[in-house]
């Protein structure tokens, strides 16, 4: 499944799903509701994944919030590009490889709350967004966007809160083409 669906949320989505009863399609769907938050992650770093749908098709299955992290970094074409791929060919390399030890050993380390794991993978993704915040209107998009997700989290199905928050990109002076924007 990891090869197929590289996106922990989706895979661990899909996998609830089928555990609790559900079908396929269910399963299928709540994996692309997942997984939509992606879809403006590939419109800021298609430059990246090439020109050729040779290029881009591959790239698009690269994408993850680390992949974009890392690359959003750097201005230059070819540094966006080398980044992108080494990146992205890195983290699914390691992903799977993962995949396997843990399918296989995973019994071995038991309650993985109690070792912290759960919280490992929020600490990553705020270690990779907070260098990238160095400007007031990103900050302003990131703090909304989190605050209508943890906002939202115990209300909605998972999934929901992620998408609803790039909200945080509509809010005035916060995203392109907000006031503060059209002011300049």
């Amino acid at each position: 499944m990891s090869v197929l669906i590289f996106g922990g949320g989706a895979q661990f989505a899909a996998v609830g799903v089928v555990l609790a009863g559900g079908g396929a399609l269910a399963a299928v769907a709540a994996g692309l509701v997942l997984n939509a938050r992606l879809l403006p992650f590939g419109f800021a770093v298609a430059d990246a994944a090439g020109r050729s749908w040779r290029t881009r098709l591959p790239g698009a299955h690269l994408i993850t919030d680390e992949t974009v992290a890392f690359t959003m970094r750097h201005r230059d074409p070819r540094l966006r590009r080398a980044v992108f791929w080494t990146c992205g060919l890195a983290l699914f390399t390691c992903w799977n490889v993962a995949v396997a030890v843990g399918a296989l050993a995973g019994r071995i380390v038991g309650d993985t709350g109690a070792i912290g794991l759960d919280a490992a993978f929020p600490a990553v993704l705020l270690a990779l967004v907070l260098p990238s915040l160095t400007d007031r209107r990103l900050r302003g998009a990131a703090l909304s966007g989190a605050a209508v997700a943890v906002a939202t989290t115990p209300f909605l199905p998972p999934g929901l809160p992620v998408l609803l928050a790039l909200t945080g990109l509509l809010l005035p002076g916060t995203g392109r083409g907000g006031p503060a924007e059209e002011a300049r």
